[in-house]
């Protein structure tokens, strides 16, 4: 280890020799105990040691400032560098020790400075100010002792040698973190570009089908009435069989130029194909929007020169308008856009056509529904039925859930699975599944302590004063909250997290019982579920359906029963119809069982004597069989309360 020693007295650098000279075992081990007891642990100032256990010192000799600036100038310049430099206070006739250490400093800021002085006049402020930072300068009065030179200078090597090392892998790990930027940035660069190719047509960079459904999707849940519209090249394929494909590709470049052009201020063009354009815009009503189109329309009826070619483009144009309520599936709205571009097609073309329900014959069925609906609770069309859900362990009985029947004089038997969205999209709803709730609560007290569980769709769910209304109906029935299952969709709760997540809570602090039904066939976050306030999920039928034929139902609903428990939450597995899937589910570790196995949804005097017996006739074990089986039913009848 390298010291420079600056000091205009020959005596002092003898004794800097004697100092220094090689010592013997003995001695280099006393001398490291000192440096532990100075200086701390010998882990905290470890300091490089030679073969025989003692740090070797090199010393260069200077009797003048300006000549130890001079040997440092050259330890550096030869790569060889002083890790420790004594330096006297007082050198006459040249510069003294304040100056020596300033310009040493300036030329190399790792090294360490012991300021050697014999007088009591000097500032070691001032020098520390001029040679600092304060913790790579220090101070030693003479005459000195010899151990306490060594010491420190055993100390002070060790510390540039770690200091060293320490600069270099900060100067590594900087090299890595600029490199793992650049690799980030890079990263992003093809994330953006792969998203910017997956988002938008390439032909002409307008937003593709995706995009277009995507933004469709965002405007149906927002509180604006828009307009969507279809637009139609006519007579493209003439100029793709006339002129070629390079000479179409270029007409479609030129239209979707003219279009974006001309939408109102904040619409979506996007190209979806072919020739075919979507269009998304606000608008105040339908004649506004049908006026825009028409405004879209003239623009894109001009002549183009492609190739040296005249071309007259003309377009055909549907409409669609849509209101803020009630929130629509968009791609029904699609649908209707297309419907509505038929319709302008065989017009003649070139012309613009509002979307009419008469366009559409399974709109005018839907009315229907909706007519007979609104009739059916008053005219006693409706009921409930029941199907019991049963503990693993001893197939116990412990609830039932509620599923909703019409029996149409007009239609017959309809599927809750159409009227239910229907009566979804409006305030249908709301009645039906007051009514629901009534008649559930009022046969829930003629059982002896199971619960019932009652579906509720996600506009009810997000109904103002969901719990005050729930809580109001249980109470005018004078039933416990706990013996009532509150049955919930993925979709319900995660359309708005937090405010989903408030309303379970205060459920559950009254007592009720959460289900969330239909788990795995949404859009649920693992990380988020774990906020909601549930007592149990519940397996759709589907995976249970599908565990004897395809491996990934069978690992879902291993995954879902895992994540439940983990939780300690109960699941609930819907469908069930086979002895192999008893024996499956028992065994993957599902807290109850619901299905076509043990019972179909039976009315509510079947119900009560169910109720009543507490557990599944003759079903000690699930190899039994079912006891109440109806093969003529099938498990897809629908199910909402």
């Amino acid at each position: 280890m390298r010291i420079l020693v600056i000091d205009d007295e020959p005596a002092m650098h003898e004794s800097y020799r004697q100092s220094f000279a090689p010592k013997d075992k003995g001695e280099s081990a006393a001398l490291s105990a000192m440096a532990a007891e100075l200086f701390g642990d010998d882990d905290d100032v470890a300091a490089p040691k030679t073969d025989s256990d003692a740090m070797a010192f090199e010393l260069t000799h200077a009797m003048q400032g300006l000549d130890g600036v001079a040997a440092l100038e050259k330890s550096l310049a030869d790569g060889d560098p002083f890790a420790v430099a004594f330096i006297d206070v007082r050198m006459p006739p040249g510069i003294d020790g304040k100056e020596t250490a300033t310009r040493i400093r300036k030329l190399d800021p790792n090294i360490n400075i012991v300021i050697v002085t014999g007088y009591s006049d000097f500032s070691p402020i001032e020098i520390s100010k001029a040679a600092g930072p304060a913790d790579k300068i220090f101070y030693i009065a003479k005459p000195f002792e010899v151990a306490e030179v060594v010491q420190t200078a055993t100390a002070l090597a060790g510390r540039w040698k770690l200091d060293i090392d320490l600069a270099q892998a900060r100067e590594k790990l900087a090299a890595q973190v600029v490199e793992l930027e650049e690799k980030g940035a890079e990263l992003a660069a093809n994330e953006s570009h792969a998203v910017h190719i997956a988002n938008h047509d390439s032909l002409t960079e307008a937003p593709n089908r995706l995009a277009f459904l995507r933004a469709l999707t965002e405007r149906s849940r927002g509180k604006e009435r828009f307009a969507t519209a279809m637009l139609d090249l006519d007579r493209f394929k003439m100029v793709n069989d006339t002129l070629g494909h390079l000479a179409g590709d270029e007409m479609i470049r030129s239209v979707y130029q003219l279009l974006n052009d001309a939408v109102p201020e904040g619409g979506i063009v996007a190209r979806l194909g072919g020739d075919e354009f979507g269009i998304l815009f606000d608008t105040p009503g339908e004649d506004a929007a049908v006026m825009a189109c028409e405004l879209m329309l003239r623009a894109c009826s001009v002549t183009l020169k492609v190739f040296g070619h005249s071309i007259q483009a003309s377009a055909s144009m549907g409409v669609v308008v849509t209101e803020a309520e009630p929130v629509r599936d968009p791609v029904d709205v699609m649908r209707r856009a297309d419907l509505a571009l038929n319709e302008a097609k065989r017009a003649g073309r070139g012309v613009v056509r509002p979307f009419d329900e008469s366009m559409d014959e399974s709109i005018r069925f839907r009315r229907q529904i909706e007519s007979g609906l609104s009739k059916a609770i008053a005219a006693g069309e409706l009921k409930l039925v029941y199907q019991p859900i049963v503990a693993r362990e001893g197939l116990e009985i412990i609830g039932f859930e509620a599923l909703l029947r019409w029996n149409s004089p007009e239609f017959g038997p309809i599927s809750p699975g159409m009227f239910i969205p229907i009566a979804e999209e409006s305030n249908l709803i709301h009645e039906l599944g007051d009514w629901v709730l009534d008649q559930s609560l009022n046969e829930v007290k003629n059982w002896p302590d199971q619960y019932v569980s009652v579906n509720f769709s996600p506009r009810q769910f997000r109904r103002q004063n969901f719990v005050g209304r729930v809580m109001e109906q249980v109470q005018l029935a004078g039933v416990n909250p706990a013996r009532v299952q509150i049955e919930i969709t993925e979709t319900a709760i995660f359309d708005d997290a937090d405010r989903a997540a408030d309303t379970l809570y205060k459920l559950r602090q009254m007592g009720f019982r959460i289900a969330l039904d239909d788990f795995g066939t949404g859009y649920s976050s693992l990380y988020n579920i774990r906020k909601f306030a549930l007592d149990c999920l519940k397996i759709d039928r589907s995976f249970i359906d599908g565990m004897g034929r395809e491996r990934e139902s069978a690992a879902i609903v291993h995954s879902i029963i895992h994540l439940g428990r983990a939780l300690g939450l109960g699941v609930i597995a819907e469908g069930v119809e086979t002895d192999a899937q008893v024996q499956a589910l028992r065994l993957a570790g599902a807290s109850h069982l619901q299905g076509y196995f043990f019972s179909r949804p039976i009315d509510a005097i079947e119900a009560r004597k169910m109720a009543e017996a507490r557990f599944i006739e003759g079903k000690d074990d699930p190899g039994d069989g079912p006891a109440l089986y109806d093969a003529g039913h099938q498990a897809g009848n629908g199910t909402h309360g």
